[in-house]
């Protein structure tokens, strides 16, 4: 059994998902509401609460931690003082906002053998497995051009301050990085950014609105990213994304936050993918690698080397802007 804690609110927190895993118990919280429990568990007296992350570390009832901390900037010093302390760390994206603190991350995570993961399900789930699985069957032929958008809406409370969340690129783009990489299985080698803060319907505040990258790829081939908090609510779909990955033999993209996808090889067009399978629950791996030594999907590096080119996409567009 897995003895869980919740640290934060701030992010995708996973309360909700418990339920579909019965290896794991929800143990104590710290800086969470018990409100915003599941009902199953919002009355349940042996769910302890700490009034700091330091108690909660403290507390010998506790194997792994979920940071969701309440400044993104500060989460990488958290997950490294958890991982000190001898608990596993899940942490939201992005879970540094530096390369020194990233490089940091792993290195504790390797040196205490507590087990680290970044929220780093994208390609997991459908109907990014299932081009994923295209990819990696090879019917694609070469991967020569990705060409992915991720779009969020506005709303008013959305932090001016990207210390809070991590700001368009690396709480935003970072998903179509990782189309680029976990999806298209090509590695980045370089990228340029720009960004703007226009269509900011606060006065000087520092949101930024839309940005845009461009990337080269180990294996010879390019990708672009447009990443925006751009999308109306009638699109229907809170993240309207789409994914386009182009090879040498046939395409297969995706639209509309999934509910378009299309495979065509060469001249003959299959149609929509088969996306009626689970995926593979990325959840489920991580409490895998815990409770049974189960490899990972990724290695550590792999798996965190979308965060560190959102880190370098972020300085970029601040370079433009100097």
């Amino acid at each position: 059994m897995i003895r869980i804690a919740l640290h934060g609110a701030n992010g995708h927190q996973i309360h909700n998902a418990l339920a579909a895993h019965p290896g794991v118990r929800l143990a104590a919280l710290s800086a969470f509401p018990r409100e915003s429990l599941p009902a199953t568990l919002r009355g349940d007296q042996a769910i302890r609460e700490h009034p700091s992350l330091d108690s909660l570390l403290a507390d010998p009832e506790v194997d792994f931690v979920s940071l969701c901390s309440p400044r993104r900037a500060g989460q990488a010093a958290d997950a490294i003082r958890a991982l000190r302390a001898g608990k596993h760390v899940l942490a939201e994206k992005p879970c540094a906002m530096n390369e020194k603190d990233l490089d940091a991350l792993i290195g504790t995570a390797r040196a205490t053998g507590r087990v680290f993961h970044e929220m780093a399900g994208t390609a997991f789930g459908q109907p990014y497995f299932a081009m994923r699985e295209i990819v990696r069957s090879g019917r694609l032929g070469e991967i020569v051009q990705v060409v992915a958008e991720k779009s969020y809406p506005y709303f008013n409370d959305r932090p001016q301050d990207e210390a809070v969340d991590g700001g368009l690129v690396m709480q935003n783009a970072i998903h179509a990085l990782r189309f680029v990489e976990h999806v298209a299985g090509t590695p980045i080698v370089s990228v340029s950014a720009v960004e703007t803060s226009f269509g900011n319907p606060v006065p000087g505040g520092g949101l930024r609105m839309a940005a845009s990258l461009a990337l080269t790829l180990r294996n010879g081939g390019v990708a672009s990213i447009a990443a925006n908090y751009l999308n109306p609510r009638g699109t229907g779909v809170w993240g309207d994304e789409s994914l386009r990955i182009l090879g040498t033999r046939g395409i297969v993209e995706s639209r509309g936050g999934g509910a378009f996808t299309r495979l065509v090889i060469g001249e003959t067009d299959h149609g929509p993918l088969d996306t009626s399978g689970p995926g593979k629950p990325f959840l489920r791996a991580v409490f895998a690698s815990i409770s049974a030594g189960a490899p990972p999907p990724f290695s550590l590096e792999e798996e965190l080397s979308p965060t560190r080119w959102a880190i370098r996409a972020k300085q970029s567009a601040v370079q433009r802007n100097i």
